[in-house]
């Protein structure tokens, strides 16, 4: 049974104990995650898979949520959805911990959130794009070009389009 107010904190005291290749899944389910960066995952689905190891219990994730972006050309907030997995060991002992530095508490318990919001901002786009054929902003008077069509044209990138001032 896991805390509703924090979902992603896991009692895993049977893993522990339990013999080598035992593993159990647990599933989420309509999730929000906001952290110090203000960026909120909403709707977040997937499955952690958690399995006992010589060295420590292994985390593996699936995951998918939305996060709201703004999008570079039009300036319009969208929905976007991500996915993301992960592969974490928790380390039983400080001879076995990998480069995230992760140890099993002495409570048993472990908590995800960090990992899973972690992995899930860098599947967010450098340049988010609303849609593949987004028209973005008009330069001359900043319409948005997929509302409708403020008839400005934009400038030729053509070399020689200063010679067409002198047919003029």
């Amino acid at each position: 049974m896991t805390n509703p107010r924090k979902p992603l904190r896991l009692n895993i005291g049977f893993l522990v104990n339990s013999p080598i290749g035992v593993s159990r899944d647990f599933l989420f389910d309509s999730l929000s995650i906001a952290s110090e960066d203000e960026v909120l995952i909403e709707s977040i689905e997937g499955v952690a898979k958690i399995s006992r190891t010589p060295q420590g219990l292994l985390v593996e994730g699936k995951f998918a949520g939305i996060v709201s972006l703004e999008c570079a050309r039009c300036l319009e907030e969208y929905p976007h959805t991500l996915h993301w997995e992960f592969t974490e060991l928790f380390a039983f002992t400080h001879d076995n911990i990998t480069d995230s530095g992760l140890l099993v508490p002495d409570d048993a318990h472990i908590d995800l959130q960090t990992l899973v919001h972690d992995f899930a901002l860098v599947e967010i786009p450098i340049t988010p794009i609303c849609k593949p054929g987004c028209l973005g902003l008009c330069i001359e008077c900043g319409q948005n070009l997929n509302e409708q069509d403020c008839g400005h044209r934009p400038p030729s990138d053509s070399p020689f389009s200063v010679l067409k001032d002198l047919l003029e």
